[in-house]
């Protein structure tokens, strides 16, 4: 079974068995020797590293759009769920913005540390006048910042 792994994962000393796969934008963020130490020991074991198809890559900014989390979702975090459509595996994350969007599509979630996100389709409001918005930005009404909220 193919296990896509998130950046938290290389953080952490949490068990996985399977065939372990990421992208090189996870790998480039590995910053720390502790890190990169457990990299360099699963890369011995077998870890692939494998970039996402543009089309996966595509479908995930539009169902990030449509939850309401492509501003919460990082390039590497994009990366990992596109990755995870393409080969058809469980995503390993403590991310809740990237569970919610994998939620959204199907993807088998599996969290490390952290408690699983519930499912949520955020909304975009004003907090200077109220006006409900499409996406985050400057309110047209009152130039208050929009922002995110549950209901």
């Amino acid at each position: 079974m193919n296990i896509v792994l998130d950046t938290s994962f290389f953080f952490t000393e949490f068990p996985v068995t399977g065939d372990l796969i990421t992208t090189p934008a996870v790998i480039s963020e590995l910053v720390d020797l502790r890190s990169k130490c457990r990299c360099e020991a699963l890369l011995a074991q077998g870890l692939r590293i494998r970039e996402p198809s543009p089309e996966s890559l595509d479908r995930i900014q539009l169902t990030a759009r449509s939850v309401g989390d492509s501003g919460a979702l990082s390039a590497t975090d994009a990366g990992i769920l596109a990755l995870a459509l393409d080969v058809g595996g469980i995503l390993l994350t403590d991310d809740f913005a990237i569970q919610n969007v994998a939620l959204a599509l199907g993807i088998p979630v599996q969290s490390m540390l952290q408690r699983r996100a519930k499912r949520r389709i955020w909304k975009f409001r004003c907090p200077g006048c109220g006006k409900r918005a499409e996406e985050p930005g400057i309110c047209p009404v009152c130039g208050s910042q929009i922002k995110r909220t549950i209901k």
